[in-house]
């Protein structure tokens, strides 16, 4: 009776923690996409230029790439649970300090919200290599997902928010501090777990060894590179396909079927990868459909063309970002190498980020065409692609053996 009880309680936890990384996941991304839909309205009502404005949708991507190293240290001292738990405690504030209606605390807030979903980001793969190592795929599929599911949803909802229901674009943006809230309570529990301070671990990293790694820079420019073609399509896709033709309405429209049709992709490519001795088959599909779909963005007039290459960017992106994130457990031994391999890749995948639309709309500007942005998208596919063939191998980041089947 005793072993039953005990068996059941352990489900129980485990069920828990799973709804727990869901919230989690839930909150990584509303916060950032909920703001484009309204950044016209904050610029006319704070009295913005087009340039500080922007600094609105680049500030959180810069606190990602500062706070992505910073993280594993702060696990080290408290452990991921409490760590995550602190993270959502700052994204909360965040948001709360962005809605206030000053300039100031506009930035502050933004600020914060970076750091707050920052921490999230890097280590939930080292919670899921520790407390799941042999369900990453699968977990990292659900969570990928969650994040994108929400992202998605966040972009759209803005709008309705602010104007349908009258609450504004401060309230509006507000409103996603209630998701963090309920997220937060659902983390709780897991406070209340041992500790999984990664400095009483037998096994610690050298950060120094992990910089010299090739196959840990091959995971991190994998990161990266696929970062600066989302976010810089993203920002630019509605008007690369009003430039040929589409109306406003419309070009919105496909940005939203780029973001839905990547779900599938996102949910379905960890599994696949955690199943395979190796992802290189994988990384080699996504650059060739990623190819067909910006290569389709050079298509004129011709309307069914560029739906189909929005559906094979989307799709790409989906399958690449997910998997971005379940190499970093894959070739990781541990959670401790996990957080450290997640703060390495998302720092420099989000600077990345950061660039890309700024790079994009500056070639714009100068050419006055976009075709040299499309052609510099496509030179950094084929770029992702020969890296993320180094980064698909089946070695650990600092193991010369190969690993046993995943």
């Amino acid at each position: 009776m005793q072993k039953r009880s005990l068996t059941n309680s352990n489900t129980t936890n485990k069920a828990l923690l799973v709804v727990g990384i869901i919230f989690i996941a839930f909150n990584l991304r509303p916060a950032i996409t909920a703001v484009g839909p309204l950044i016209s309205s904050i610029r006319s009502d704070m009295e913005l230029s087009n340039g500080i404005a922007g600094l609105i949708t680049t500030l959180p991507l810069l606190s990602f790439a500062v706070l992505s190293l910073l993280a594993p240290k702060i696990s080290y001292r408290l452990g991921n649970e409490r760590s995550v738990f602190i993270g959502l405690l700052i994204l909360i504030i965040g948001i709360c300090i962005r809605s206030v209606g000053l300039n100031i605390t506009l930035f502050i807030g933004t600020a914060l919200v970076g750091v707050g979903i920052a921490i999230g980001n890097v280590l939930l793969p080292s919670i899921v290599k520790q407390k799941f190592p042999d369900r990453v795929g699968l977990m990292t599929s659900t969570y990928s997902t969650s994040m994108n599911v929400f992202a998605a949803f966040a972009s759209g909802m803005s709008i309705p928010l602010a104007q349908g229901l009258n609450l504004g674009w401060q309230k509006s943006l507000l409103s996603w501090g209630v998701l963090a809230i309920i997220a937060s309570f659902i983390w709780f529990p897991q406070l209340r777990q041992n500790v999984t301070a990664n400095h009483v671990k037998k096994h610690t990293t050298s950060k120094a060894s992990l910089w010299r790694s090739a196959i840990a820079w091959q995971v991190t420019l994998f990161m990266g590179l696929q970062s600066f073609i989302f976010y810089s399509t993203v920002a630019w896709i509605p008007e690369i396909v009003h430039s040929h033709g589409m109306s406003i309405e419309s070009s919105g429209w496909m940005l939203s079927i780029m973001q839905f049709v990547s779900l599938p992709t996102t949910f379905l490519t960890p599994i696949l990868a955690g199943r395979l001795k190796n992802q290189v088959s994988i990384i080699i599909g996504i650059g060739v459909i990623y190819l067909l779909g910006i290569i389709g963005l050079l298509a004129g007039q011709n309307h069914v063309l560029l739906i189909v290459s929005i559906v094979f960017i989307g799709l790409s992106q989906g399958a690449a970002i997910s998997l971005a994130l379940a190499l970093i457990s894959l070739r990781s031994e541990d959670a401790v190498q996990a957080a450290e391999l997640s703060g390495m890749a998302q720092s420099i995948g989000y600077l990345w980020a950061a660039i890309g639309p700024i790079l994009i709309g500056s070639l714009l500007d100068l050419t006055h065409s976009w075709t040299p942005s499309i052609l510099v998208l496509v030179v950094i596919v084929i770029a992702m692609t020969v890296v993320g063939i180094g980064a698909g191998r089946n070695k650990y980041v600092l193991e010369s053996k190969k690993l046993s089947p995943q």
